[in-house]
C-alpha cells in the first residue's frame, strides 16, 4: 500500500519544466491571494497556484478568476465536492466503473484518462460518486505530476443503454460539466467519446445543455467499429480489453483503488480547501 502513496510533485522540478512560469510569478499570485478573505488562502499550495497559472496561459488576471472560480465551486458545489472522501460509496463506484490515468501521453505530451463502465447494468449506476471520483483521481494525478501541456479525456460508452440516460441525475452532471468547463486546473484538450450507440445524440442533447461552446468544441465522438480514435492517439495506450496492449480492467480498476484507498488523507486535507464565501469583497463577481 505505501508504494500507492502519492508524494507532491517537487517545485524545483517544475520550474524546471519548459512553462515559463518562475518563483516570482508566483510570489505575486500569493501576495494577491491573501488579499482575498473569502478564499482558503492558508491552504492554497504554490504548486495550486502553478496549476492555475499554467492553464490560464500565464495571464495573471486569468488566473485570479479562475482561482475565485474553483474555490467558489468547490464551496457551492455540494453533489460533486460537498464531504468529498473516500468511502463506501466511492469504493462501490470504483468497482462498477473504470477510471484510469494512462501512463503514455499524446504527441503534445498531453495526459490522458480513460474511464468506462464495468457495471452494465443501468439501475446500478452511481452517477454522482463516479463524477466525485472522477475528479479525486484527476487531483491526485496532477498532485503528483504537476502541469501538464493538457488534458484528453476518454469516454468509452461501450455497453451504455437508454437506460442509464434515463438514470442521470440533471444537476450532478450540470455541476460536474460547469467545473469542468470553467474551473478545473487544467486545459482540457480534446474528450473522446469511444463505441458511440446509436442513440448517442440523446446524450449529446442533454449534455449540451449544460456546457458551452468551448468544451463542445473539443468533443470527439467515434462510432462503434470505427478506428477514427488512432486520428488522434496510439491506441496501442488502451487497456487490452478496448483494443490496446496495456493491462486489463480488472488491473487497472485494482491500481485506481489502491490508489484511492491509499491517500484517504490526502482528501480529507483537500476538504479544507474550501471558503468562506460571505466574506468575498462585493467588488469581485466572477461567476
Amino acid at each position: 500500500m505505501e508504494d500507492y502513496v502519492a508524494r507532491s510533485f517537487p517545485l524545483e522540478e517544475e520550474y524546471k519544466k519548459p512553462t515559463g512560469i518562475t518563483p516570482q510569478d508566483i510570489a505575486q499570485l500569493r501576495q494577491w491571494l491573501v488579499t482575498q478573505p473569502h478564499l482558503p488562502h492558508e491552504r492554497i499550495t504554490d504548486l495550486d497556484l502553478i496549476l492555475s497559472f499554467h492553464s490560464c496561459k500565464r495571464c495573471m488576471e486569468s488566473t485570479k478568476k479562475l482561482l475565485d472560480t474553483h474555490y467558489t465551486m468547490k464551496t457551492n458545489f455540494h453533489a460533486i465536492f460537498k464531504d468529498r472522501v473516500v468511502d463506501a460509496k466511492i469504493q462501490l463506484a470504483l468497482e462498477r466503473a473504470l477510471l484510469k490515468p494512462l501512463p503514455a501521453r499524446t504527441k503534445d505530451g498531453d495526459a490522458i484518462f480513460y474511464s468506462r463502465l464495468l457495471d452494465l447494468e443501468p439501475r446500478n449506476l452511481m452517477l454522482k460518486e463516479t463524477m466525485r471520483a472522477v475528479l479525486m483521481i484527476l487531483e491526485l494525478w496532477q498532485y503528483e505530476e504537476g502541469t501538464w501541456p493538457g488534458l484528453v479525456i476518454l469516454y468509452d460508452l461501450e455497453g451504455l443503454r437508454l437506460g442509464h440516460l434515463l438514470r442521470l441525475e440533471r444537476e450532478v452532471l450540470k455541476q460536474f460539466l460547469a467545473y469542468l468547463e470553467q474551473s478545473i486546473l487544467v486545459k482540457i484538450k480534446e474528450i473522446h467519446l469511444l463505441n458511440a450507440p446509436y442513440f448517442v445524440d440523446k446524450l449529446i442533447a442533454l449534455v449540451h445543455k449544460f456546457i458551452r461552446c468551448e468544451l463542445f468544441s473539443v468533443l470527439k465522438i467515434h462510432q462503434t467499429g470505427t478506428k477514427t480514435l488512432g486520428n488522434y492517439i496510439d491506441v496501442s495506450i488502451l487497456p487490452k480489453e478496448a483494443g490496446g496492449n496495456y493491462k486489463t480492467y480488472e488491473e487497472c480498476k485494482d491500481e485506481t483503488m489502491m490508489k484511492i484507498m491509499a491517500n484517504r488523507g490526502f482528501f480529507e486535507n483537500e476538504l479544507k480547501k474550501r471558503g468562506n464565501l460571505a466574506l468575498r469583497p462585493k467588488t469581485i463577481r466572477y461567476i
